[in-house]
């Protein structure tokens, strides 16, 4: 018996796994953070990266459907959150 995952009706089996950092960056935006500033200290100390350019990879991100597969709350929430943020706009 074959795994799913290896079914030719499963697209997603087709891409690529997400890079480590691809997949820090998703880890970071799932935890829960006291304010900016803990947050900004965990991408600058995980990432090597500013917050700007985190945020930046991020919003890129929930577009990939390689991070639904790996984080799909996390995405999903930051989806519904930016749609709400592009509504009030």
């Amino acid at each position: 018996m074959t795994e799913p995952s290896d079914s030719p009706s499963n697209p997603s089996s087709d891409l690529p796994e997400l890079s480590p950092r691809d997949r820090a960056i998703l880890d970071i935006a799932s935890r829960g953070f006291a304010g900016p500033g803990p947050r900004e200290r965990a991408i600058r100390e995980t990432l090597a990266i500013s917050p700007t350019a985190y945020f930046q990879l991020l919003n890129a991100l929930l577009d990939d459907p390689r991070a639904v597969q790996y984080a799909p709350a996390t995405v999903n929430r930051l989806r519904n959150e930016r749609e709400r943020s592009r509504d009030t706009r």
